[in-house]
């Protein structure tokens, strides 16, 4: 590794904006964020809907930046700060692959610059003050069952999920039903993402809707008088963080929301800041393209400006056999049947994809037992659905010299620009609207299904004034639909809509779809690391 000022020297940063925290890492500050001049190139990198076989669009993110670097591009990437539930659940880390990672990686995946856990504390200290205020009776008509602030933990903890707590008497907090989700869930966490600067970031707390009134009053953080104390939690965690590469390029790394429950993309403010040091900005959206690319769209880049000049698609001929129907223990032996039914899932994706306006590429990452039949399939179908091209990738084994080809099909695909996109609904539609878009548009089903609680908790939101918000879907990343056994390309099908959520301070209503989590278990085999004799991390 670089040291941290050279990578900061190389994008072109006074050195009085770059806070170093040790060798490796820094904090670089607001002041950095260029409003005028010249502005590089946004390229969203997507998937296919995620399987056990593994696609890699962190891997494909950073190795295309290295790539784009050995092409002589001024290049960064943004991407979100890994969570430690899933590094010590089932995933391990969010950091790539082979030798297209971000470095130092074992820092960046446990604790890093302490951001998430100014997220876990500042939620968790407007919990404590909104029941201290009932306790207090600060607010008339407040009781412990108007209560809807969670709290939040960033451990995989499924004894959490949903719990009783106090046990009353008037000294101890009242007894009441309430639980924990984990902290990408947070909604400070979204908030912190979508925040422009320290004054939108308080406005943005002001507005977060803790609880209700027994008259159905809403009751806010600026209500219970908390905004100022989160400001003091948050003052450092808004500020981005920039690592690098293995081959030293660039990476800013910031904020983390979920990408099947929050927005799933990295912070606004660091997007933002690489756009004016660069010619292209790799960024990534989580989990498959129904949910993280169309959240970009919707939710990040319509209010920002962010609009992407090129989409990258990444896919796996082993996802694919998945897709296809093939069982994981079977995917390294050749299929090219399988391959040809999984692909409606890629073809799916890539005209949803080009419905909106955006050229798209397709990275197929390599593996071992990838054929050449198999490929000419898969470039053959995505081609036809749309992509401009569809192309190897082996930036797992060879860095940025194993990206070379997708490198330059990117840059051909972004030589037009921004597009005019075209949004599957208009900003001021009733969230009805916007779901039943999505539904049909995105996930391919006929129609949308409310359960009765839902469209009660919906019609206390239109009166409320919230009902024309953004729409950020909660559902499963494992299917295009609801349901995480349908694979491939369902259609024909009603979606259906469980539950119903308002986070105010974000700016969007976020309906449950199916049996949704958030508080996430951990597996049977949870990860398992380890630190040498030497304190370095071992097993990620």
């Amino acid at each position: 590794m670089l040291p941290i000022t050279e990578i900061a020297a190389q994008m072109g940063l006074d050195p009085d904006v770059v806070l170093p925290y040790g060798k490796y890492k820094a904090k670089i500050s607001l002041d950095a964020i260029k409003t005028g001049g010249p502005q590089g190139k946004m390229i969203l990198v997507t998937a296919v809907t995620p399987t056990k076989a593994g696609e890699g669009k962190t891997t494909t993110t950073v190795g295309l930046t290295q790539a784009l670097g050995k092409l002589g591009h001024s290049v960064i990437a943004t991407l979100r700060e890994p969570s430690l539930g899933p590094i010590f659940g089932i995933k391990g880390g969010g950091t790539g692959g082979g030798v297209a990672l971000v470095e130092p990686q074992d820092e960046v995946n446990v604790h890093f610059t302490g951001d998430a856990h100014a997220v876990s504390s500042a939620h968790n200290l407007l919990a404590a003050l909104t029941d201290n205020a009932v306790q207090r009776n600060k607010i008339p008509g407040l009781s412990p069952e108007g209560i809807s602030w969670r709290r939040v933990s960033d451990m995989e903890d499924r004894a959490l999920r949903s719990i009783v707590t106090g046990v009353g008497g008037s000294n101890n907090a009242p007894v009441r039903e309430t639980g924990f989700d984990i902290v990408t869930a947070s909604e400070i966490m979204a908030i912190l993402a979508l925040s422009s600067d320290l004054e939108d970031l308080r406005a943005r707390l002001k507005r977060i809707v803790v609880a209700t009134t027994n008259d159905g009053t809403p009751v806010t953080a600026d209500d219970v008088e908390a905004v100022g104390s989160l400001m003091s939690l948050l003052r450092h965690a808004i500020v981005p963080n920039l690592v690098q590469t293995t081959e030293g390029q660039p990476v800013i790394v910031h904020t983390g929301p979920f990408g099947n429950i929050a927005h799933g993309c990295s912070s606004v403010i660091g997007d933002k800041l690489a756009l004016g040091y660069a010619d292209y900005v790799l960024t990534e959206a989580g989990f498959g393209a129904d949910l993280g690319f169309e959240k970009f769209v919707d939710i990040k880049a319509r209010t920002n400006g962010l609009e992407p000049s090129a989409v990258v698609l990444v896919a796996t001929i082993r996802a694919l056999k998945s897709h296809g129907g093939v069982k994981f223990r079977d995917l390294d032996a050749p299929n090219e049947a399988a391959v040809e039914k999984g692909c409606a899932n890629l073809e799916h994706l890539t005209g949803m994809i080009r419905g909106f306006g955006f050229p798209v590429v397709v990275a197929i990452n390599e593996f071992p037992s990838d054929t050449d039949g198999e490929f000419a399939i898969v470039k053959q179908r995505a081609e036809a659905a749309g992509a401009v091209s569809a192309v190897k990738s082996s930036v797992f084994a060879n860095g940025g010299a194993g990206g070379i080809e997708l490198a330059e099909a990117v840059v051909a695909a972004a030589a037009g620009g921004k597009t005019d996109v075209s949004y599957l609904f208009d900003e001021d539609a009733p969230v009805e609207d916007k779901v039943l878009a999505l539904a049909k548009n995105v996930y391919g089903a006929d129609d949308v299904k409310w359960a009765p609680a839902a469209r009660r908790k919906l019609k206390t939101f239109h009166q409320q004034g919230w009902g024309t918000l953004p729409v950020c879907m909660a559902k499963t990343h494992l299917s295009i639909s609801h349901r995480p056994a349908l694979s491939g390309r369902p259609s024909g099908y009603t979606f259906e809509i469980s539950d119903v959520r308002a986070s105010v301070g974000a700016g969007f209503i976020y309906p449950i779809a199916g049996t949704m989590m958030t508080m996430p278990g951990l597996p049977g085999s949870p990860r398992a690391l380890d630190v040498d004799s030497k304190g370095n991390i071992v097993g990620l």
